[in-house]
C-alpha cells in the first residue's frame, strides 16, 4: 500500500486524519484477478403466465451465459409479502442465498400505474441491508430493465435506480425500456429482432464488463471515510473506557 500524503491540518481542520485515505490505482486494480465466470442473479416482476418481464429476463440470461457469465433466475412465485412471514421461509432463504452468491444483478419490472411492480419490490424488500456484519448487496453491479404495455417510459427504471443506490449497488449507466412489449415477443416468448433487443444486448455487455472490472475491488470501492471515522471513534472510545 502506498503511503498517504502529509495532510495540511490548517487547510483541512475538520478532517479526521486517522480515517482519511488517499485513493490509489494500485488499490483499485489488484494484481491477482479472479478467473471464475461472473455470477449474476436475475429478478423479474410479474407472476402472469405470459410475463414479458420474465421473457426479457430469460433473454438476458441467455445473453449473459453466451458472454461467459453464470446465471440464476429467481422465481418469485410463493414468495410471501415482506413481513408476511418469518425470515426462515424457504423462498426468502432461497432469495437471500442467491443474493449472497451473486456478484451482479439484473432487475426487470413491468410498469404498473406509472411505477415498478409490487412483485419486484417485494423481492427487493426481502433483501436485507446487512446480514450480520455483511452487506449482501454492497459493491455488486446492477442492471435495470423495464417493459411497458404502451409507449416507452422510464418510471420503473428511475425507481429501481433509487433502490440500487440505497442498497449501495454499482448501477451501470445503460438501461433498457421495451415499449409495447406485447409486440416484441413471439408465441414462444422469444424476443424478436429490434432496436429494443439490441439495447438489451448493450446493457448485458456493459454489466459483464463492469462486473469483471469491479468484483475484486468492490470492498475497496465502497469503503467510506465517514464509516472509517465512526469506527475509529468507537475504537478510541472503547480504549479510553478500558483505561479508566
Amino acid at each position: 500500500m502506498q503511503k498517504d500524503k502529509e495532510l495540511n491540518k490548517a487547510d483541512l481542520p475538520n478532517l479526521d486524519e486517522n480515517a482519511f485515505r488517499t485513493p490509489y490505482l494500485t488499490e483499485v486494480l489488484p494484481p491477482k484477478r479472479a478467473s471464475h465466470p461472473p455470477r449474476v442473479l436475475l429478478l423479474y416482476g410479474s407472476l402472469r403466465e405470459r410475463s414479458y418481464s420474465r421473457f426479457l429476463t430469460q433473454e438476458a440470461a441467455r445473453l449473459l451465459e453466451a458472454m461467459g457469465a453464470e446465471t440464476r433466475v429467481f422465481d418469485p412465485h410463493d414468495l410471501p409479502l415482506p413481513d408476511g412471514a418469518t425470515e426462515d421461509h424457504p423462498k426468502v432463504q432461497e432469495l437471500r442465498q442467491l443474493v449472497q452468491w451473486a456478484e451482479g444483478m439484473v432487475w426487470t419490472s413491468p410498469e404498473r400505474h406509472g411505477a415498478m411492480s409490487s412483485v419486484l419490490k417485494a423481492q427487493i424488500d426481502w433483501i436485507p441491508l446487512s446480514i450480520g456484519a455483511v452487506r449482501p448487496t454492497q459493491g455488486k453491479t446492477l442492471a435495470v430493465m423495464q417493459v411497458s404495455g404502451g409507449s416507452q417510459s422510464f418510471n420503473a427504471l428511475n425507481q429501481m435506480r433509487v433502490l440500487g443506490r440505497w442498497m449501495r449497488l454499482i448501477t451501470i449507466p445503460n438501461q433498457s425500456s421495451v415499449a409495447k412489449a406485447f409486440l416484441e415477443f413471439d408465441e414462444e416468448g422469444r424476443m424478436k429482432p429490434s432496436s429494443y433487443y439490441d439495447r438489451m444486448v448493450d446493457v448485458m455487455e456493459e454489466l459483464v464488463k463492469l462486473t469483471l472490472l469491479t468484483r475484486e475491488c468492490a470492498e475497496y470501492l465502497v469503503d467510506r471515510y465517514s464509516e472509517r471515522k465512526e469506527t475509529t471513534q468507537e475504537l478510541s472510545k472503547r480504549v479510553s473506557q478500558r483505561s479508566i
